[in-house]
């Protein structure tokens, strides 16, 4: 009888870049089960020239006979080519992948593991720090009392599948889940600390509909077109390449379905009074973003973006959050969470002078001046775009 796990795994070379995929469950019985995924990869391994590449990014699933297979091609090519060198791509949000393939890298200097996803993102140190959980919560409350109105004019309703990518501590996706009613959320993000704290939450608000999974928003392990409603919220801007993240938005979204992204143009961000300084500050986040390969200017590119993925019917409108909305000081206090993630962090990382830092941090101060102001105003703007994917 044919082994039911050896029809779910798939390979495949690609000759210009010289990389070897491996993809799916690979778990044989014996390892003549392999023997031709094994021969095509030391096939292809010894037509290499200088490095040869494996992809395992998405092998979810490998046993002992598979990986011991896998192990002995490539030691085999190694001691057979010293003119090739290995490197080995894998991800950490495939759990088993780290520990066997760092097992390999020792037994044989030239063959590189690579994690890839840990250096995906330039920013992720940043907007990953554990003090900025407080000011994203306050952040949401203050979008939110905005988008639960724009969402359904993007094509939410009930009893839909959805999925929030890049959900951060997970208060959107409960949101989403309390207000719209739908018959599933998956929620994912690349933090682990976010997650935990998502899934704290959830418990706390006795939410039991939201699925919380770890995963990389660029290479999800999300079923092809599985969601009615695909999210993802304030983070095209945090990535150095977005197209990524908006084709993996596309892929597991329904034909027919939509993407809801939102993004911001920081340098909008506005006050009264001491608007010269704030709009010296705000331009200046956005060349220090640039320099982390990030783009806080993404908000009005977003339809080109949309289009440029595959998406058509798009729709797009903005929003500007207000010290009106609510509470002042709640505003107040996302900007003093921002001074120092941008002044304090992220500029001292760029090797900027104190100089320079000071008048940053001013920018900043007079925001927050200008928002407990009895007669000011300030304002954070933010861009929403939606596409429909094609039947």
């Amino acid at each position: 009888m044919a082994n039911p796990d050896l029809a779910s795994f798939q390979f495949g070379f690609d000759e210009n870049d010289q990389v070897f995929t491996l993809s799916g469950s690979m778990r044989p019985k014996e390892i003549r089960e392999i023997s031709a995924c094994l021969e095509s990869l030391r096939a292809c391994a010894m037509r290499a020239t200088g490095m040869f590449y494996v992809n395992v990014r998405r092998l979810l699933q490998s046993n002992n006979v598979a990986f011991n297979g896998m192990a002995s091609v490539l030691l085999e090519v190694c001691r057979e080519r010293s003119d090739v060198n290995i490197t080995i791509t894998m991800s950490s949000v495939v759990g088993w992948t780290p520990r066997k393939f760092r097992a390999l890298q020792r037994k044989l200097p030239r063959i590189n593991v690579v994690e890839y996803d840990k250096d995906f993102y330039p920013g992720q140190a940043f907007v990953e720090d554990s003090s900025f959980v407080s000011v994203l919560r306050r952040q949401t409350t203050m979008t939110w009392r905005h988008e639960k109105h724009i969402l359904p004019r993007h094509g939410i309703g009930e009893g839909m599948k959805i999925a929030d990518i890049c959900c951060g501590i997970g208060d959107f996706a409960i949101l989403l889940f309390k207000e719209f009613n739908p018959t599933y959320v998956v929620a994912l993000d690349h933090a682990k600390s976010s997650l935990e704290y998502a899934r704290k939450m959830a418990k706390e608000f006795d939410v039991t509909g939201v699925e919380y999974v770890y995963g990389d928003a660029a290479e999800m392990l999300l079923p092809n077109g599985e969601f009615d409603f695909v999210t993802c919220r304030h983070s095209l801007q945090v990535f150095d390449q977005p197209e990524r993240i908006l084709s993996e938005l596309l892929r597991i979204c329904k034909p027919g379905g939509r993407v809801y992204v939102t993004n911001e143009k920081n340098s909008h961000c506005l006050g009264e009074p001491r608007s010269e300084s704030i709009q010296w500050t705000y331009n200046e986040v956005a060349k220090l973003w640039k320099h982390f390969n990030m783009d806080i200017e993404i908000g009005p590119k977003s339809r080109r973006l949309l289009l440029d993925a595959g998406f058509v019917d798009i729709r797009m409108e903005s929003f500007m959050v207000t010290n009106l909305d609510g509470d002042p000081e709640e505003f107040a206090e996302v900007v003093r969470t921002w001074r120092h993630m941008f002044a304090e962090s992220m500029a001292r990382e760029r090797g900027d002078n104190e100089a320079f830092i000071e008048k940053f941090k001013k920018g900043f101060d007079d925001h927050i001046f200008a928002a407990l102001h009895p007669k000011g105003y300030a304002g954070w703007p933010i861009w929403v775009a939606s596409g429909r994917k094609p039947l």
